[in-house]
């Protein structure tokens, strides 16, 4: 009975909590877009005026010469600025690159040309690849500042000051960290890559990327703000190094003829001993082995297949004589071999192998050879290659097989504390909704006809957990509280699990048993089995009791009078109930 109670009043608790649970999966009221206040060097939500900033290239991609289409090269991919497909956010639209497998570009000329020289860099936008993004680019370019530039125009081939952001395709998966330096001597300009770049964020939620640079050439790369992701020097971590080293191998110079670089050479005075047999093999037949008694030396080791018929439509003349298929010969199972014997060999004592001269010292050696270094004749020292050139626009320019990715809330200016700002006005909104929407939209189970059977299927599921629980606790109470947390939780919020466990496993009795006495006998008792029934009425959790099947309990018993004893204690339990 106590049991009963016991599971029963769990199983309230566990509907209640369940209940509570599943509440919170509505959805509250999206807040409504309104443009930020913050003011950067160039801040861009792409209003309903996006287009007298935004032009999409007309060009083609020049850095495609195995591509013989030039309809492929073009930058055809369209955009569009809407809303996302899951808003978050009522009335905030993004740049979407509208076209699978297409190039897109797109481009934005600034007011005023930014000048990052001796300030701070930071550099932020959201990307939402809204159809995830298996092989294509969601990077931004900032574009050297050219006063002939065009949007017009724009292709892979415009120049750029830095390239910042995800990357994703066969296997390879990183967050570009790019920039241009221009050799000051011989008037070029060289990529610099980031060594170790991050991997970008995988999911299809809006992800937040910033760049920050310093003017002492430290940088950090964060993602959906998480502070220093990744930091570095652009004079330490990038390829090529930003500075050439001051001194190189001389070009000129080569190593002699006669120069000595093996440290060990062949003894030239040693001589194969006139002994020494190259021709011995290095196994020979073993002349002790001698025949199994047992072997078969008149059984073949395979026989026909005594089982085996000559098919029906087997025809002699077209198809020659049938012979039926071998199988081993079971006679060989049961002995050591069957057939011709054949003497096993062993390793041969007499065998040496090819003569090799023993290794000596190489009395000529000279070390290994390196050529002379030189002083670099283009050495050159740039201490601060975070003074970036002037930059005249941003860029979009990619190629993606995924459509539907956005681009939003870019930030390029020169305070951290303003990016933070425009973050948590955008981001960090989106970001806690789309991730309760994310999870509220998980898989659930298959809603119920009615009321009355979702409520049953709830019961169901609740009972079935918590009668695992329940056997799982019979083995190891830790583990049944490691593998099953959300169950005992409630039952730990009524009772202390190893006092429940003791009631489980104890039948409800929580009376000593009776020390055994000579004479005992067993005494089979019939006791009722209770079933609970819960029931929802008018939105209120209400329980039912009622009694079904009898299980058979053993007893062990000495006397009428110790009998009895229990029988009372027994009728005291449940009147306490």
């Amino acid at each position: 009975m106590r049991v009963a109670y016991v599971l029963h009043t769990c199983l309230a608790l566990a509907v209640s909590v369940h209940a509570h649970h599943e509440g919170d999966g509505h959805h509250h009221a999206a807040p409504q877009f309104k443009p930020t206040s913050v003011k950067g060097a160039f801040v861009e939500q792409f209003t309903d005026d996006w287009e007298s900033r935004w032009t999409p290239s007309s060009a083609k991609k020049l850095d495609a010469t195995n591509i013989q289409d030039e309809e492929l090269l073009r930058y055809k991919g369209k955009w569009a600025v809407e809303s996302p497909a899951v808003v978050s956010i009522e009335g905030d639209k993004g740049l979407v690159a509208k076209d699978a497998a297409a190039h897109h570009a797109i481009s934005a000329k600034f007011a005023t040309p930014i000048d990052p020289a001796g300030k701070p860099l930071v550099i932020q936008y959201e990307v939402k690849t809204q159809n995830g993004l298996d092989c294509g680019g969601a990077y931004m370019k900032l574009l050297t500042y050219d006063e002939k530039f065009t949007p017009e125009n724009f292709s892979d081939k415009t120049p750029y000051t830095i390239m910042f952001g995800p990357d994703r395709c066969a296997g390879n998966d990183k967050v570009h960290f790019i920039f241009r330096h221009q050799n000051p001597k011989t008037d070029e300009w060289e990529e610099k890559h980031l060594k170790s770049p991050l991997a970008g964020v995988k999911d299809k939620k809006t992800n937040l990327y910033t760049l920050i640079v310093h003017p002492d050439n430290k940088f950090e790369i964060r993602i959906n703000n998480e502070k220093k992701k990744k930091t570095g020097s652009l004079l330490e971590d990038f390829s090529p190094a930003v500075n050439p080293p001051k001194e190189i191998d001389d070009p000129e110079d080569k190593k002699p003829a006669d120069w000595e670089d093996r440290p060990t050479i062949a003894d030239p005075d040693a001589t194969k001993p006139a002994d020494w047999d190259e021709n011995a093999p290095m196994y020979i037949p073993d002349e002790d082995a001698k025949q199994p008694a047992d072997w078969l030396a008149d059984e073949p080791s395979t026989i026909p297949d005594p089982e085996a018929k000559k098919p029906e439509d087997w025809d002699d003349e077209e198809d020659g004589a049938w012979q039926a298929p071998t199988v081993p010969n079971p006679k060989c199972a049961k002995a050591s071999g069957c057939g011709k014997w054949t003497r096993p060999t062993k390793k041969n004592p007499a065998y040496k192998g090819i003569w090799k001269a023993p290794m000596v010292k190489n009395p000529a050696y000279k070390g290994d050879w390196a050529p002379r270094r030189i002083a670099n004749p283009n050495y050159f020292e740039d201490k601060a290659p975070a003074n970036f050139n002037k930059i005249g626009a941003i860029g979009f320019e990619i190629w993606t097989m995924q459509d539907q990715i956005l681009f939003d809330n870019i930030y390029i200016g020169h305070s951290i504390k303003e990016a933070e700002a425009l973050a948590q006005e955008s981001w960090a909104v989106k970001h806690k909704i789309e991730s309760h929407i994310e999870e509220a939209e998980k898989p659930k189970h298959a809603p119920a006809e009615s009321t009355k059977e979702g409520v049953a299927q709830i019961i169901d599921q609740i009972k079935s957990e918590v009668l695992t629980f329940i056997n799982r606790a019979k083995e190891s109470p830790v583990d049944a509280v490691k593998e099953l947390p959300h169950v005992a939780g409630p039952l730990a919020a009524l009772v202390a699990i190893p006092v429940l466990v003791a009631l489980l496993l104890g039948g409800g009795s929580s009376a000593p048993a009776p020390k055994k006495k000579g004479g005992a006998k067993k005494v089979v008792e019939s006791t009722p089995v209770v079933k609970e029934k819960v029931v929802m009425k008018n939105g209120k959790l209400e329980e039912e009791v009622e009694v079904s099947e009898e299980e058979e309990v053993v007893e062990e018993v000495e006397t009428d009078g110790v009998k009895a004893q229990r029988r009372r204690a027994r009728a005291k339990d449940e009147d306490d109930e």
